[in-house]
């Protein structure tokens, strides 16, 4: 079995600390796991919210990755079929807009779950230059599993953050 990745530590935010890929190396075999050096000052990035914002995203990208790789679906690859069971027949241009996410990079998501049976295109209704995006049965069942574990990681998240501060960020950041 190769080895594993090599993990940091990061604190994303008051009481909160994660573990982020390093850069892929062999770890040395049979070797005690040791923190690796860091410094307590981050000079002018403690005054950048921008900063602690990224290091909470990735902090919570890497565990909704984890937890969504049981049935090998991406975060974007959930966005984009949360967002079709929501609004089935939209088109690949207002699906993109609403995520946004840039059409050659949208083009080749769909084509990913569309191969794989989750999605169809079909021809619209109104225009025949645009597809109507819808999930197919197979899409719909492994929506229902992505949003149970999702719902999970979420639980996981405001277990960690607390009520307080969990709610606060959502309406700060919905806002």
């Amino acid at each position: 079995m190769p080895a594993k990745p090599a993990r940091v530590r990061i604190s994303a935010a008051p009481g909160i600390e994660a573990a982020v890929p390093a850069k892929a190396k062999a770890a040395p075999p049979a070797t005690p796991r040791r923190s690796p050096p860091m410094v307590s000052d981050i000079g002018a990035l403690n005054g950048h919210l921008g900063y602690f914002i990224r290091r909470l995203q990735i902090w919570v990208f890497q565990d909704f990755i984890r937890t969504l790789a049981e049935i090998e679906i991406s975060p974007a690859q959930f966005s984009v079929l949360a967002v079709i069971h929501a609004n089935e027949g939209l088109s690949q241009i207002e699906l993109g807009n609403t995520l946004g996410i840039e059409r050659a990079r949208l083009v080749r998501l769909l084509n990913r779950l569309e191969r794989r049976g989750l999605l169809e295109r079909l021809p619209s209704n109104g225009d025949g230059r645009r597809h109507a995006l819808r999930l197919t049965p197979q899409g719909r069942t492994t929506f229902k599993q992505a949003r149970a574990l999702a719902e999970r990681h979420e639980a996981g998240l405001l277990a960690k953050l607390g009520d307080e501060r969990y709610r606060a960020l959502m309406d700060a950041l919905r806002t």
